[in-house]
């Protein structure tokens, strides 16, 4: 495969977007884009991140990859329990899976023109 992976988004959970958002904009000074109610696109952070509403749970590392369908193989191949199959979003599509000593991570890719 051509893809060399590396980790290219880091998405953090909470049930208090809003404090999470001011939180790291004071601290860290990090700016956002609001997608809807439940989503934020954190800028200006060194990679890509995001805040989502959801229950608490540790941050998903997402990889970046050409051919998502393939990476989706491998990863299976080598051993992990895919938790969502390929779905869509804006701007992408992407997968996520558990390691088998239990890290939960994403793979994604740009929507093809």
């Amino acid at each position: 495969m051509s893809d060399t992976l590396k980790m290219d988004y880091v998405e953090f959970y909470t049930s208090e977007l809003e404090r999470e958002q001011a939180f790291f904009g004071s601290a860290f000074g990090w700016d956002f884009v609001e997608y809807g109610p439940d989503y934020r696109d954190i800028k200006a952070a060194g990679i890509g991140g995001g805040i989502a509403r959801a229950e608490h749970a540790a941050p998903l590392v997402v990889l970046k990859a050409e051919d998502l369908d393939a990476v989706l193989a491998q990863v299976r191949a080598a051993g992990a329990e895919i938790t969502k199959e390929i779905f869509e979003f804006p701007g992408g599509r992407r997968f996520e899976f558990l390691t088998p000593g239990g890290t939960r991570m994403a793979v994604w890719t740009t929507l093809e023109d």
